[in-house]
């Protein structure tokens, strides 16, 4: 099977590929970011794009459409106030005004099925334009 289960609402579920990546991002340190989107055949989310670990954070924004929906998550490496490097993972939902809403709403009822899959992530921004994930978002979030 490639789904645990499928969100009641939305009937949107989790392919195994999308939560196995996701672990490469979070132990292995394989991927920068990774790109989520929902498979409207399939009914399930499924890894769009991936993002190697010398990728920028403007490689990730430039990785999300402009009008429409996604799922994210980055690895926002920093160094704290004792000068120690930390790492920590970012969700993004990604909602532009401009797309369409049969889209939004679809991303917006699956997405606590997916966050429950992906276990470890610290922080979530849901943002609908660029301004809203810029990198002093994550600064501010991660201190």
């Amino acid at each position: 099977m490639a789904f645990r289960g499928r969100n009641a609402q939305s009937g949107i579920g989790v392919a195994e590929h999308t939560k196995n990546t996701f672990t490469e991002l979070q132990r292995k340190k394989m991927h920068r970011y990774v790109v989520f989107k929902i498979d409207e055949k399939k009914k399930e989310v499924v890894v769009e794009k991936t993002g190697g670990p010398e990728e920028s954070y403007d490689d990730f924004l430039a990785s999300l459409p402009e009008n429409d929906c996604r799922y994210a998550v980055y690895d926002y490496d920093f160094v704290n106030s004792e000068n120690c490097q930390k790492s920590k993972i970012f969700f993004v939902a990604w909602s532009p005004s401009v797309s369409r809403i049969r889209s939004k709403m679809l991303y917006a009822t699956s997405k606590d099925s997916l966050r429950r899959e992906l276990e470890g992530i610290h922080y979530e921004i849901q943002a609908t334009d660029p301004s809203e994930v810029d990198v002093e978002t994550l600064q501010d979030r991660a201190k």
